[in-house]
């Protein structure tokens, strides 16, 4: 019975640990487009630092999302 509930407990951090590490990684992979993208645009049109700006802050709400559902598993067991 321990066992099962070590392993139950092992999967539930390696799911904790997919949703915070995948999010992470679609996040890096958005930024660097809009980064790319928003480097050439601010070359030619200085006057859109704002909008490149929220448009490199926007992805970031996929990691907060994966945190809260990392926590969310690690906080049912």
């Amino acid at each position: 019975m321990e066992n099962l509930i070590g392993m139950e407990k092992a999967i539930m951090a390696l799911a904790a640990a997919l949703a915070l590490g995948l999010s992470a990684l679609a996040t890096g992979w958005a930024q660097s487009r809009i980064g790319a993208a928003g480097a050439g645009t601010l070359a030619e049109k200085p006057e859109l630092t704002a909008t490149m700006i929220i448009l490199v802050a926007i992805p970031e709400t996929m990691v907060i999302l994966g945190f809260v559902i990392a926590a969310m598993i690690l906080l049912m067991g």
